[in-house]
């Protein structure tokens, strides 16, 4: 089997490695999320909540606590432009930026084009429902595979199990 990591030049006689890096972003956002039963029963606050969607990264808390709050007391429920956080709150815009996007990929906020008529014509950020849905959709979808279904439904089940084994 031939190793692609060892390039081999013709001026050279002997092997020398290449350090492969691997194109496009270095960090991208984890949209890791702790959440357990207890978590939720206990969540009393957005700052729970910052805390299970944000685990251990206090300084990202900090931005979607900002965002969060902006947007939901903003008039119309509509921010244009982030930007201004930064300065009000004292945060860099890359770490706006890695939590915006974060949130988006999530769902809890969505960014509208001035093509869209419901908003206004205008062009900025919202809340979004898609991450309430997908919540509702996972649950709905849990107690849907826990419910006994008939032999065919069962031999699926067991062949699927086999199968990852």
């Amino acid at each position: 089997m031939k190793n692609f990591n060892i390039a081999r030049y013709q001026a050279y006689p002997f092997d020398r490695l290449i350090c492969i890096k691997k194109a496009g972003v270095k960090n991208i956002p984890t949209t890791k999320i702790e959440i357990s039963y207890n978590k939720i029963e206990r969540m009393n606050g957005l700052d729970d909540l910052a805390r299970i969607i944000f685990p251990g990264n206090r300084n990202h808390q900090k931005v979607f606590l900002a965002i969060f709050i902006e947007l939901k007391y903003t008039n119309g429920q509509f921010i244009s432009v982030f930007s201004p956080l930064c300065e009000k709150y004292g945060f860099t815009p890359r770490m706006l930026e890695t939590v915006r996007s974060k949130m988006r990929r999530m769902g809890i906020i969505d960014h509208v084009c001035r093509f869209n008529k419901a908003i206004g014509y205008r062009e900025g950020w919202i809340f979004s429902k898609r991450f309430n849905q997908s919540i509702i959709a996972l649950s709905e979808r849990m107690v849907k595979f826990q419910k006994n279904g008939n032999s065919l439904q069962e031999m699926k089940d067991r062949d699927l199990f086999r199968y990852l084994n």
